[in-house]
């Protein structure tokens, strides 16, 4: 793409060779209430800048693609009446429309992969819904062909976790558990799931990155954050609300798109709040794991230059 408009923070660090990070934009305009939104925001990428990179939030305004927003952008992002939920299937509407929009994993990725980062942080990732096998995330298929370096907290607990998995499996995406051998589950911190291989500090990812690719493999690297145990919920407690949701979206006849902001609001609901301080956190957490990640990558880089 070459209409791409980057910030002049992210064009300086991009230019100096510093740490980068890029988050998601959908968390804000389709995955938090006003202003809770805009306060994540801000939040995630102070995150980042706390501990050494810069943020590149990505999002589209006016059809064209930005990485990185200043204030007033963040500010107009989180309040639009009416903004896309942007998959790299709706680039292109967005651009003839000239629309504003929140970029899902798989919009951020593709995004990335256009401007130069290696490095992503976001909350859950999509995966197949329980509903039907057939409803399968983009996400999927954004991490089998885009080589980075993608922080979460497992994917949405809302979803089929096993199938997931053997999706990622058979797409050659490791998935590295940071610090534990289980897959978190989003607001849990165990689905009782196996992750691909345990690391423990940032730098071991940035090496297992390189040999991955190395190894002439395009996947990305997933890499599996559990919740901060203070806000994290058990998952015998979250399956029965979720199971109980899901059942509501059925009869409500929510579908596509649409449902996951869906069970997302009603489990927030069910939880009485607690699902959300755990989303809070959970996203707060990994967006400083990513920047400690981008420091050892341009580490590594520097030290391979040398």
């Amino acid at each position: 793409m070459d209409d791409i408009h980057r910030s002049p923070d992210v064009s300086r660090a991009m230019r100096a060779n510093l740490p980068v990070v890029a988050l998601e934009s959908t968390v804000i305009t389709h995955g938090l209430p006003r202003p809770q939104n805009l306060q994540l925001a801000r939040d995630m990428e102070r995150a980042v800048r706390d501990e050494g990179a810069t943020a590149a939030t990505v999002a589209f305004l006016d059809g064209q693609l930005h990485i990185g927003l200043n204030e007033n952008e963040l500010e107009r992002l989180a309040n639009e009446k009416e903004p896309h939920k942007v998959g790299p299937r709706d680039f292109a509407t967005v651009i003839v429309e000239e629309a504003c929009g929140g970029t899902t994993v798989a919009g951020t990725m593709l995004a990335c992969k256009h401007a130069g980062i290696k490095v992503f942080a976001t909350g859950g990732i999509g995966g197949v819904h329980r509903e039907s096998s057939f409803d399968v995330s983009a996400d999927l298929q954004a991490l089998a062909t885009i080589p980075m370096i993608v922080v979460c907290a497992g994917a949405k607990a809302i979803l089929d976790l096993p199938a997931t998995l053997e999706y990622l499996e058979t797409m050659n995406v490791p998935v590295v558990g940071f610090g534990t051998d289980n897959f978190p589950a989003f607001y849990s911190r165990e689905s009782g799931l196996d992750v691909s291989v345990k690391i423990d500090t940032p730098e071991d990812v940035v090496e297992f990155a390189r040999a991955h690719w190395v190894a002439r493999l395009h996947s990305a690297v997933l890499v599996a954050n559990p919740v901060p145990t203070g806000e994290a919920i058990s998952k015998s407690e979250m399956e029965p609300l979720i199971e109980k949701a899901s059942k509501e979206a059925k009869e409500k006849g929510i579908h596509g798109q649409e449902v996951t902001p869906f069970l997302l609001q009603r489990i927030n609901e069910l939880t009485k709040g607690k699902s959300m301080r755990a989303n809070l956190s959970l996203l707060l957490n990994n967006a400083r794991l990513a920047a400690q990640i981008a420091r050892a990558w341009r580490t590594s880089e520097r030290r391979k230059v040398a």
